[in-house]
């Protein structure tokens, strides 16, 4: 098989694992056995499909190599065999399998999103099964993920898995009541993936491109999926608008390019341009998500020509009102830099020291290098050295860090 052919076939793989996947948890009521027939059935397909090409369907016929492979486990174990149908029954009363053209490969990722992102589970062990069910991670890419051994990352899988099991958490969409309430634990999970991809907690790259764009890409689905949910497109819009400027976040070395200094024109215009057009979405049809109004605030940013040209009275406003929609030190933090860019330094750095007993913020880095840059605008030199080097005690990511040590640098410079 070519290069050319493999990708193609990788490409299926990736696009199909998640569905079907879902469609076998659907059917037999296990992830372990879903995972392990899904597994088996692209060894088959990686065996056949390379002599006889991709099938029309290759969705159909991994569905239907699958489900002869767990037939045929299932006939080995009568015992785990009688529990699986138990175990299904229960679920068909509570959500009845609909009916299904004979060997189509059904969209039933929906359910494993909200299996997946159950608030029974812990919240890493959420995106750990997220990025291995839906991503279609490895576990040592998921370990990766996370900067934990294969060996940690496997246990966690194997825990939440057993959760799922013995809680007997459905695999099912919540019903219209349920939604709201359920909505946003899934929406977090991806854009705690994302986040990690936009900004690494630890390491020697500030960003994670990969994960960055797996977030995206379970956004896409996600829409596709819920298309009527304005708060999902104002996640993909928040996510596509922020990682359109990955390329300049970072010069040749790996340093920090702070948004002021990056060349806008290397911004990633197309993802602008769907953003926007999503912020629309997320904006139009009644009150606003904690989503849709963050990306309402990363479209004025990239929609500016320069850090000057910044709306800034219309993001103070909206950071406003997202501080009325999620109430956290975080969003009071970012208000405050707006409100620095606005009004000036002494009245960002007052709301920031407003903040001052928050003990959410003692141990985030961005408070400390916020209070630094404003003081040493104030040419508080002294006080902006002692913020850097608080900000340096909580730091992750080695850019992070390298950035820090050269601001620290030049105010003890200034100093002497």
């Amino acid at each position: 098989m070519d290069e050319q052919a493999e990708n193609s076939v990788e490409s299926v793989f990736r696009e199909e694992r998640g569905r079907l996947l879902a469609s076998l948890v659907r059917r037999f009521g296990d992830l372990d056995l879903a995972e392990e027939v899904t597994s088996d059935a692209i060894e088959a397909a990686l065996v056949h499909w390379p002599v006889d090409g991709v099938p029309a369907k290759p969705g159909a016929w991994l569905l239907t190599t699958a489900r002869r492979k767990a037939v045929d486990r299932l006939r080995r174990d009568q015992a785990y065999a009688a529990r699986l149908a138990v175990m299904q029954v229960d679920a068909d009363r509570a959500d009845p399998m609909p009916p299904q053209a004979d060997g189509e490969l059904p969209d039933e990722r929906l359910q494993l999103f909200f299996t997946c992102s159950h608030p029974a589970l812990a919240e890493d062990d959420r995106i750990a099964l997220t990025l291995r069910c839906l991503g279609g991670l490895t576990t040592p890419e998921v370990a990766r993920a996370f900067l934990v051994p294969s060996a940690t990352m496997a246990q966690r899988i194997v825990r939440a898995k057993k959760k799922i099991r013995q809680a007997r958490i459905p695999f099912r969409t919540p019903g219209v009541e349920e939604l709201p309430e359920r909505l946003p634990g899934v929406l977090q999970v991806i854009y705690s993936v994302f986040t990690e991809g936009y900004a690494a907690s630890s390491g020697p790259d500030l960003q994670r491109v990969d994960l960055a764009v797996e977030a995206i890409r379970l956004a896409r689905i996600l829409r596709r999926l819920l298309p009527d949910e304005r708060e999902i497109a104002g996640l993909l819009a928040l996510m596509l608008l922020v990682h359109a400027r990955r390329d300049t976040r970072t010069d040749s070395s790996g340093g920090i390019v702070l948004l002021e200094d990056q060349d806008r024109k290397c911004w990633d215009q197309s993802m602008i341009e769907e953003g926007s057009d999503l912020v629309v979405v997320a904006l139009t049809g009644g009150a606003p998500g904690p989503y849709g109004v963050q990306a309402a605030i990363a479209a004025l940013h990239d929609e500016a020509a320069d850090i000057e040209s910044t709306d800034w009275p219309q993001i103070c406003a909206l950071y406003g009102v997202l501080l009325t929609l999620t109430p956290s030190p975080v969003v009071a933090v970012n208000r405050a830099v707006a409100l620095a860019m606005r009004d000036g330094a002494a009245v960002g750095l007052a709301a920031l020291d407003a903040l001052s007993e928050e003990r959410k913020l003692a141990d985030y880095h961005p408070y400390h290098l916020a209070r630094g840059e404003l003081l040493a605008r104030l040419g508080r030199t002294d006080a902006a050295a002692s913020a850097y080097r608080q900000a340096l005690n909580v730091v992750g990511s080695e850019p992070e860090r390298t950035f820090l040590e050269r601001r620290l640098a030049e105010m003890v410079a200034e100093v002497e």
